[in-house]
């Protein structure tokens, strides 16, 4: 195997290995290897991750909707549980950090006090309510999504995750990490991420966007039910408001982070992939 490939595979699984729960042990484990210098590095497969998590579940979601009766609330039940398929696949990692976001600069005006809230483990009011109404939101959307087309909540799913990994990369970029190195769940990211890793990101992301395409291209696998315009047309159109809402959600938390703690911490690099994807749903749900 050449060595570039040979690196690429281990950050991407190193990546799979820090960002889910999904098992990368034995002698896998031992060829992926381990270094502070890897672990920065595998930052860039973020978006990679996530199409993985997408892709597995869309297919749960997918098969869900094959053998539920259908009609009804048979998009709410695909929708619930793979959205909880998704925490599990994850550990609630991302959603970890919303929570703390929220109570944190919920609880306290002050920066220094949001930053010792943030760091507590425990959940209070205002990250209990934004995770609830957060995961409240999605469900709702992607059950919303599913009575449109089934095929085209399994492409939401699939490319939502992917897209909204790509995000917090450019807090990494373009803000000073303000956590405590010594505990934070970041410390892999604390170091500014650099144009190349940045770079191997952007392109997970316009990959998955052109397979989506690409497929649809090819075997029109969401039927949009468009007079006008084709369905590939349509669906572009629908991405790209998909797209933009989530690019205007970004832009909200990155001002609020620069605004109220002059920085990311590793919390803040997960409300914003949830808040991201959230906004990726409720663009294309607009669109249509």
């Amino acid at each position: 195997m050449p060595q570039f490939l040979s690196q690429f595979l281990r950050h991407f699984l190193l990546a799979v290995q820090f960002f889910t729960r999904i098992p990368v042990v034995g002698r896998l484990a031992d060829w992926v290897g381990f270094s502070p210098a890897m672990l920065r590095a595998s930052a860039a497969h973020f978006p990679g991750v996530g199409w993985l998590v997408g892709t597995l579940v869309a297919a749960l979601t997918a098969l869900l909707l094959a053998y539920l009766p259908e009609g009804g609330f048979s998009p709410l039940v695909a929708a619930v549980l793979g959205t909880a398929f998704g925490v599990l696949l994850t550990g609630a990692f991302h959603e970890d950090g919303l929570a703390d976001v929220f109570d944190g600069l919920g609880g306290s005006p002050d920066r220094e006090r949001a930053l010792v809230i943030m760091k507590d483990s425990r959940v209070g009011a205002f990250g209990a309510i934004a995770m609830f109404l957060v995961l409240l939101g999605k469900v709702s959307l992607l059950a919303l999504l599913g009575s449109v087309n089934g095929e085209l909540l399994c492409a939401a799913l699939f490319v939502a995750h992917g897209v909204s990994r790509t995000w917090p990369l450019f807090l990494v970029r373009w803000m000073p990490h303000v956590g405590d190195l010594a505990g934070s769940k970041s410390k892999p990211l604390a170091d500014q991420i650099s144009g190349k890793s940045l770079g191997v990101a952007l392109v997970w992301c316009l990959l998955g966007l052109a397979l989506t395409l690409y497929l649809q291209d090819r075997v029109n696998f969401i039927d949009l039910d468009i007079e006008n315009d084709s369905s590939q047309e349509r669906l572009l159109i629908a991405l790209g408001c998909a797209l933009t809402a989530s690019g205007l959600a970004f832009l909200v938390m990155w001002r609020w982070f620069l605004r109220r703690l002059q920085g990311f911490t590793g919390d803040c690099l997960g409300a914003t992939q949830q808040v991201c994807e959230l906004a990726f749903y409720l663009g294309l749900a607009l669109s249509l």
